[in-house]
């Protein structure tokens, strides 16, 4: 009876997360799209309900709901279900939508979607070689197999996210970053974008003048007939304004790209200006203090990355534990450790949780909007979902370490015998990478930002 209940809970939590990803999917993803193809739709919600359900059985594992045999049955379940779509169900349709855009392969389209889908299998497989992410004791058929490299490419993609979000975060929010910008730089701007707009009407119009008397030259020299007007014809010379036609033309297509970029520089402008008095607010206060707080921590995690791979070095206890240890022996205080840290990594456990996943749909959202088109979105959704899936399933791996060692044990069965701390090593290899390209490319863009402006 206790597994029927236990198990009740767990289909009804999944039927919930079901809808969200169905609401999440019509009303942000596909609000501006017509949905033509409900199996998109199904198979995105499906792979967000079992990712955020591996969440809930974190936060189960900690707080002891459920019995240890229906969470690890569910654990398994879920662990299933998740690699089967993200392996067999996602890529296929992708393969199927990309095959079904091509009209030479649309009468084989089911053909070519299964050589796309065993081309995805193939370099998938050739993925796990180079790395080493399993005990050599597994077979070639065991679910390990497929969670190593599932985890191989989630934690590449958490690496980057993490290392560019680290440092693209306090340069967001910090005002030290902002320019200078006055009413007046945004007026001389503006000006000067109206007047290039005012060269652009008037060389068109010249141009349409030039092609109206070109065209009354013709309709006068149809009517010239017989032997001189031939001669004439096929002696006269082009006029001057026939010569100049192309180079007024070329004139028009500089000065329409430089209206482009003016005007794109005014909007940044304004951008700018309107985070400068939002910088002045208490709210911005409170992001700027937020941008310090988190310029210190990006400072922080990539020097711990940077001693983590010298050192070859991989954490055994859990933040919070040793934190709490450390803090403890210092001032010298009675504290029940073990208490504490349940509690405490169950707070920290749910921040993550509740960050990955509105972070991560953010994101997602961000990138379909840059992209998408009524051709492509079905194909940018499922790569979207294989994302997502792949990044939940190694917030799990990375996660454990997070967890007091009595709540790993679970984790570790369901997952196998993996090489938990290749995953770490790689995490802080992939994070230094992003966060110092990012450090860089930001620093390009902000240097040149004040000199384009002088220059326009």
């Amino acid at each position: 009876m206790s597994f029927f209940v236990d198990s009740v809970i767990m289909f009804t939590s999944q039927v919930l997360f079901f809808g969200f990803g169905w609401l999440f999917f019509m009303r942000q993803l596909f609000k501006d799209y017509e949905v033509r193809q409900y199996v998109v739709q199904v198979v995105f919600s499906i792979t967000f309900a079992f990712s955020c359900t591996m969440f809930e059985l974190i936060i189960f594992e900690i707080l002891g709901v459920l019995s240890s045999t229906s969470r690890y049955f569910h654990w398994k379940l879920n662990l299933y279900v998740i690699l089967l779509v993200l392996i067999f169900v996602v890529p296929f349709y992708i393969g199927y939508f990309v095959v079904s855009n091509i009209r030479l392969l649309q009468r084989q389209r089911l053909l070519f979607s299964c050589v796309v889908w065993f081309t995805f299998m193939y370099f998938f497989w050739k993925l796990g070689d180079p790395f080493p992410i399993l005990s050599p004791k597994h077979g070639i058929l065991s679910i390990e197999q497929l969670i190593s490299r599932v985890g191989v490419i989630g934690v590449t993609l958490m690496a980057l996210l993490s290392g560019f979000g680290a440092v693209n975060c306090p340069y967001t929010y910090m005002s030290y970053f902002l320019r200078n910008v006055t009413d007046s730089d945004i007026l001389a701007l503006e000006r000067r974008l109206l007047q290039t707009m005012d060269m652009i009407v008037s060389k068109k119009k010249r141009i349409a003048m030039t092609r109206r008397q070109m065209y009354q030259r013709g309709e006068e020299q149809n009517k010239q007939t017989g032997f001189w007007g031939m001669i004439k014809s096929v002696t006269s010379s082009p006029s001057g304004s026939e010569t100049d036609l192309s180079l007024i033309q070329q004139e028009v297509d500089a000065l329409e790209e430089l209206s482009r970029q003016l005007f794109l520089e005014t909007v940044d402008l304004q951008a700018t200006k309107e985070r400068i008095e939002y910088s002045k607010t208490f709210q911005g206060k409170y992001f700027n203090f937020l941008g310090y707080f988190f310029s210190i921590y990006c400072v922080w995690k990539i020097f711990m990355a940077t001693i983590n791979i010298v050192f070859d070095r991989v954490g055994k206890t859990d933040p919070v534990t040793r934190g709490i240890e450390i803090t403890v022996n210092y001032l010298g205080i009675q504290f029940d450790v073990k208490f504490w840290s349940q509690h405490i990594s169950f707070i920290l456990v749910g921040i993550i949780i509740v960050t990955s996943i509105r972070g991560l749909l953010i994101t997602l959202t961000k990138f379909f909007y840059a992209i998408s088109s009524s051709k492509s979105s079905n194909v940018i959704v499922l790569v979207l979902a294989q994302i997502m899936g792949m990044y939940f399933v190694s917030s799990v791996l990375l996660m454990r370490m997070s967890m007091p060692l009595e709540y790993r044990t679970i984790v570790t069965e369901v997952l196998g015998e993996l090489q938990f701390n290749f995953y770490h090593r790689w995490f802080d290899v992939i994070f230094l990478v992003s966060a110092l390209s990012s450090i860089l490319f930001l620093y390009l863009a902000h240097k040149q930002a004040p000199e384009k402006h002088m220059t326009l």
